[in-house]
């Protein structure tokens, strides 16, 4: 699996020491919230674009605010790799993804974890990563919640029987426990948080983690 790291948790007065403290993850998980979609309030664009400067992992931004149609364009222009937005946020599911892509940027959605997962089945087709919240979306920290893995099982049968090619992201109390269920389940992306930046070896968790 990818381990996307998450540095919500990570210490912003030494943020460039602790990007490079995970420079072994081939991603960088960020985390933006609006304070609105959910109860926290995060950072914007402008920090893709700042750790940009010192980083060329793959950059998965997970939009967790509302109209996320009116900030496509600032985190493409930014560095974004992969954008994802909530499928609760967006008026036009499918009007959304065709916008991000044509800003060659690969186009993720997330639901949150009341959401039922067949509301996405008509989008499978179309995008090119689904998160699947196994907290819920706007706190670190959370217990991971089993039921997840019936989402991805959902998922990873939908795209075998009909050779999709979504990727599978999971996020949400991952540690090497559930790491080992959701990669069993069919799980391709683990973001993970809390657990690697309260380690010292940090870059040894993410490989071990990639390799549960």
């Amino acid at each position: 699996m990818i381990c996307a790291p998450s540095f919500l948790s990570s210490d912003f007065t030494k943020l460039k020491d602790e990007i490079l403290s995970i420079d072994q993850a081939k991603w960088l998980h960020f985390d933006v919230m609006d304070g609105r979609f959910v109860p926290n309030k995060t950072y914007n664009h402008m920090m893709v674009k700042e750790i940009s400067e010192y980083s060329n992992q793959v950059f998965d931004c997970h939009l967790m605010i509302e109209e996320p149609e009116k900030f496509v364009e600032n985190y493409a222009v930014s560095g974004a790799n992969y954008i994802t937005f909530h499928y609760e946020a967006s008026k036009d599911s499918k009007t959304l993804i065709k916008k991000i892509k044509s800003y060659n940027v690969k186009a993720g959605i997330s639901i949150k974890p009341d959401t039922d997962i067949s509301v996405l089945k008509d989008l499978l087709k179309d995008i090119d990563m689904v998160l699947i919240m196994s907290v819920e979306p706007g706190k670190g920290g959370q217990a991971f919640l089993p039921s997840a893995l019936d989402k991805i099982n959902y998922l990873n049968n939908i795209r075998i029987k009909n050779n999709y090619d979504f990727l599978i992201e999971v996020d949400g109390g991952v540690n090497f426990d559930t790491a080992k269920m959701v990669k069993k389940a069919g799980a391709d992306v683990i973001v993970v948080g809390s657990f690697i930046f309260k380690q010292e070896n940090r870059n040894e968790i993410i490989m071990e983690l990639e390799n549960v």
